[in-house]
């Protein structure tokens, strides 16, 4: 016998210094470890790609309320007056308005009445008051109004749907006049709120730009970093992520509209200077970038440690092309601007109102040249609106297309496997298989529309899982992608990759279908199996680990 070798010190220094690295043989690993790497590098561009999408939707909807909203307003008046005026010479209507008229005439006086409350507020007095205060103050204070402004979004759509509900439900009683009246309070009551909020964040923003110690600027930028550890560091499944996705379109357009106060109340204090906008544009684009960069990292580094695949972005995009082609069909349950509300907790109304406030404040009309240039951005603005609704309406089309053509390639492509697999079984299967591998065999032979018609929710867990918190008004039970998205395909549910592998092995094909522990298998057929599992080089040692992977191992005397 060969005596072990003596250990020394110089043998330890010569191993650590003549180490040879082999990955080769562990190449494997080490190309998913890559291919992860580059998946990584690529989140961005899809979360770009689903922001687009969902910004030109947020921006379909706030320009709504400037453009289509009153021309719905002049029709819905005049079908009124019309009808009061035929019913008078004898024509006999069941109801004076309709639904959809008595929505568009509640919005229209939920944003006067508003824009007029809103005339009262001297913003320069908010502006010095909010100046005179410490960086400190403002930090608080700027995080205070970001949590108020989602709890406001948490229950404002609620406070709308049930005005509109309360106006059009069938009814025959004076009561429902005094509810709509209540209701109509409670929502002035809360776009007046919501509005006073927006406009103080919007005055902070200004204070922070325009003030000379940038100190509060830089604080600002620091706390969307923050929102990094508090939102990495926690569980998602894809519900939960997508809703975060949606708050995070709604922020973005949320931001945006802030800097455009700040950049009319600014340019207006400076009349108009051409230095003083290029100024303030260095800093926008600060401010924006930075939210960029942390909505980058911060979906890059979710799908990392939650394992998602980088495709669920592009399922998203999926759910609000379908949104949108529901709410164009000719009858809809609901406008589009409140589909979106509720799926991204984003409500035009505050902002409109506030946007509103600020023209006021900026814009003076003087002789006819002014309003030939207010019908002029007028005009601008139907145009603009008219085009970005076309835009994300093809859009729509395109993807509910390419989703269909992506599921019927996906359910071609498990066919074959699913087929392949069973062919490969019954060529490795013995010449006289017993009634219970007969049964084993035939129970696995399912087409794709049987696999779907099982429960889903079973063979393709997470689709549904409920949600951990809610950052929107979105119900908790709605959270969940569009239902034309969720439906399972047979690749969602079985792995064509797995299945090859079960394919090569007609032993794990076998332990993998339900057992049939009541049926005996006969002495010669389990002589035979055996024999077909030696000449597939199987160890009694890996059929074992196999079996008790499905089934518990049964022996045999």
């Amino acid at each position: 016998m060969r005596a072990p070798e003596k250990s020394s010190f110089l043998k330890f220094i010569n191993i650590e210094l003549t180490r040879n690295y082999v990955l080769e043989y562990d190449e494997e690993q080490y190309s998913a470890v890559r291919k992860k790497l580059y998946l990584f590098m690529k989140i961005p561009r899809e979360v770009e790609k689903f922001m687009a999408y969902g910004f030109f939707q947020c921006a379909d909807s706030f320009l709504f309320i400037y453009t289509f909203l009153p021309l719905r307003f002049l029709l819905a008046l005049f079908g009124f007056c019309s009808r009061i005026f035929f019913s008078a010479i004898g024509y006999k209507y069941k109801k004076w308005l309709k639904p959809a008229e008595i929505c568009d005439l509640l919005k229209v006086s939920i944003l006067v009445i508003c824009s007029f409350m809103m005339s009262y507020i001297d913003t320069s007095v908010i502006y010095h008051l909010i100046k005179s205060q410490s960086v400190i103050k403002l930090y608080i204070f700027y995080n205070m109004l970001e949590v108020g402004d989602r709890l406001f979004s948490a229950f404002g759509q609620d406070i709308i749907d049930a005005l509109f509900w309360t106006a059009t439900e069938p009814r025959n009683s004076r009561a429902g006049v005094v509810g709509v009246i209540l209701h109509e309070i409670s929502a002035v009551t809360y776009v007046f709120l919501h509005s006073c909020l927006v406009l103080i964040q919007a005055t902070i923003l200004n204070v922070a730009i325009n003030s000379s110690n940038r100190a509060l600027l830089v604080i600002m930028l620091s706390n969307n970093f923050i929102e990094i550890k508090g939102s990495v560091f926690k569980k998602f499944d894809k519900n939960n992520l997508f809703q975060v996705s949606c708050s995070d379109v709604r922020e973005r357009f949320h931001l945006l509209v802030l800097l455009s106060i700040v950049v009319l109340l600014t340019m207006k204090e400076y009349a108009w200077a051409e230095e003083k906008f290029y100024d303030m544009m260095l800093d926008c684009f600060t401010v924006v970038f930075s939210e960029l960069a942390v909505d980058w990292i911060k979906h890059a580094f979710i799908t990392k440690f939650n394992e998602l695949p980088i495709e669920i972005y592009k399922e998203y995009t999926y759910s609000l092309a379908y949104d949108i082609a529901q709410t164009h069909q000719r009858h809809a349950f609901t406008d589009h601007s409140d589909l979106v509300a509720r799926r991204m907790g984003f409500i035009p109304l505050p902002l409109g109102v506030v946007i509103l406030h600020v023209l006021r404040m900026v814009v003076t009309i003087h002789g006819i040249p002014s309003y030939i240039l207010l019908g002029l951005g007028y005009l601008c603005m139907v145009t603009t609106r008219i085009a970005n609704n076309i835009y994300i309406l093809g859009q729509a089309c395109n993807l509910i297309h390419q989703h269909h053509k992506e599921k019927q390639q996906s359910t071609n492509e498990s066919t074959h496997v699913i087929r392949r697999v069973v062919s490969t079984d019954t060529a490795t299967t013995p010449t006289h298989p017993s009634a219970a591998l007969k049964k084993r065999a035939v129970s696995i032979d399912l087409t794709p529309r049987d696999l779907m018609s099982t429960k889903s929710n079973d063979s393709c867990p997470g689709l549904r899982s409920p949600a951990i918190f809610s950052n929107s008004n979105v119900n908790i039970h709605e959270i969940s992608l569009n239902e034309e998205v969720l439906k399972p395909t047979p690749s969602e549910c079985f792995d064509p990759q797995k299945l090859e592998s079960i394919g090569e092995s007609d032993n794990e094909f076998l332990t993998r279908s339900e057992p049939n522990m009541q049926t005996e298998i006969p002495r010669d057929d389990v002589d035979k199996l055996n024999d077909s599992m030696n000449s597939l080089n199987l160890s009694d040692d890996n059929l074992a680990n196999k079996r008790a992977e499905s089934e518990p191992l049964i022996h045999h005397s």
